[in-house]
């Protein structure tokens, strides 16, 4: 499947069907690039942004959805250096497993999850060294390649993909990229040297993957579409192309992502600001919206 158009219609006829209310409540992230808190984990400098926010979605009900890069498994060989990590991360989100509020999907970076098997072994259980045995972890967890969130009562949907389907270079040679940024680009990233392949820095890249996505969008009759992988947030007015991108949680001192609440869905960041005292504290910002969804529909 060498055409973008293909790898979308892929994702979405295999997708994950969750029905929603207006009574449901969803927070989407993608792109934490999760690591072993070396200097080239782009993560560290915002896990404690991250774990606040989450765990202030979890405290409210919210469900979470993964738009795939969550973990970076392409400078990184074995997920258990990036548990041990960020191990409360993990074991916050176990918590959202536990009461099926965490729904996953896999990307380029950790498109290995895409296989059963790899997330069975790997992240069905983690080693607990204070008891000496294997522990559970996300049991019985399946990673999508997409996920559909189809409104009760008005039959909406809304389409959840990681977007480097758009990406033809990340999406068909994968393998490739992940060997290049193991070798080559992980020891320059250190340096400051950014990966020209990623679209997350490379703009003249950016844009056309945002044209393909735009473009599929309006072939099937403006689908309310929600894309990770650009890192770059956007959040279209009712009468536009109805592309979302939730941005990422790598962004320098903030992260970013879309809720889900009320029927309506809003663009938000959440980052440290500085009292009058001179204590910091993290807070959400509203960025876009409240936007009903349905002033999208079609």
């Amino acid at each position: 499947m060498f055409s973008s158009k293909k790898r979308l219609n892929r994702a979405y006829n295999n997708a994950k069907v969750i029905d929603f209310d207006d009574d449901s409540k969803f927070i989407l992230f993608s792109d934490c690039h999760r690591g072993d808190n070396s200097f080239a984990d782009d993560f560290a400098n915002n896990r404690n942004i991250y774990y606040h926010a989450l765990k202030y979605y979890y405290t409210e009900g919210f469900q979470y959805c993964e738009l795939g890069d969550g973990d970076e498994l392409w400078e990184n060989i074995s997920f258990t250096s990036i548990l041990n990590a960020h191990k409360n991360v993990y074991m916050l989100m176990k918590q959202f497993h536990k009461e099926n509020k965490l729904h996953m999907i896999w990307g380029n970076h950790d498109m290995v999850y895409r296989n059963p098997n790899y997330v069975k072994k790997h992240l069905s259980t983690y080693f607990d060294p204070k008891i000496g045995e294997d522990v559970e972890l996300f049991k019985d967890i399946t990673y999508h390649e997409g996920i559909i969130l189809k409104h009760c009562r008005t039959e909406q949907e809304l389409f959840l993909t990681h977007g480097h389907q758009a990406d033809w270079w990340n999406f068909l040679f994968w393998k490739w990229s992940r060997f290049l940024v193991r070798i080559l680009w992980k020891p320059l990233n250190v340096m400051g040297i950014a990966d020209p392949t990623s679209p997350a820095k490379n703009y003249t890249e950016l844009i056309k993957i945002e044209k393909r996505a735009k473009k599929w969008i309006a072939e099937n009759n403006n689908l309310l579409t929600i894309f990770g992988h650009t890192h770059r947030p956007r959040f279209p007015k009712p009468g536009d192309i109805a592309f979302f991108n939730d941005g990422s949680c790598v962004h320098p001192r903030s992260i970013t992502g879309l809720e889900i609440e009320n029927g309506a869905i809003s663009l938000i960041k959440w980052h440290i600001a500085t009292k009058d005292d001179g204590t910091l504290q993290i807070i959400r910002t509203l960025l876009e919206g409240p936007v009903k969804l349905m002033d999208y529909n079609t």
